[in-house]
């Protein structure tokens, strides 16, 4: 995230990221670290908007997140490759120990599909790639296109206000110039 990060603080926006422990925390969990963040920054910061972008997974946390924690700051919400109907891929994963193992408890609630429904009035764009270049492709045949670890029909949102494909890969979302422009663009105007 820290090049994407860099090029949101160049369009005007001053940035901060969270990590969280996707394998030994449930979302639901992850989303109250998250609450409990966003409290922290707005005790040191007197803001009236904020925006959340979101890779993967992290998208899927943030629809926990508004679930768990409705009344928050106004704000747009950008979500880059995010397997919003589930992945196929965890999935698969799934299917044996070690998979299962490795997804932790992100593939208990969240990559099978199973995130609350996207109800917040709140402007959301959502960013898939189609460059089918992948672990995701070692793992699950992926219908096309696909970024090559979440295959596009996945991403879709119902309840989103637009939906872009771009011509990158998976992690490219992240270091794609075109993509970053486009968040830019989505969080400054909502188109």
């Amino acid at each position: 995230m820290s090049l994407l990060r860099h090029r949101l603080k160049e369009c005007g926006f001053n940035t901060v990221q969270f990590s969280y422990p996707t394998i030994r925390c449930s979302l639901q969990d992850n989303a109250a670290r998250l609450q409990r963040f966003v409290q922290n920054y707005l005790k040191q910061h007197d803001v009236d908007t904020i925006h959340f972008v979101a890779h993967s997974l992290g998208g899927l946390l943030l629809r926990q997140f508004f679930y768990d924690f409705p009344d928050q700051k106004p704000g747009r919400v950008v979500t880059l490759g995010t397997p919003h109907t589930g992945s196929q891929v965890a999935n698969r994963m799934g299917g044996n120990p070690f998979g299962r193992l490795l997804l932790g408890q992100s593939f208990l609630h969240g990559l099978r599909g199973d995130v609350p429904l996207w109800q917040v009035k709140r402007e959301m764009a959502v960013f898939a790639g189609n460059v089918s270049v992948g672990v995701g492709r070692l793992v699950q045949r992926l219908p096309k296109p696909n970024d090559g670890t979440v295959a596009v029909v996945e991403t879709f949102l119902h309840g989103a206000t637009l939906h872009r494909v771009y011509p990158t890969t998976h992690v490219g979302l992240l270091f794609s110039k075109e993509v970053a422009t486009a968040v830019c663009r989505f969080l400054q105007t909502g188109k």
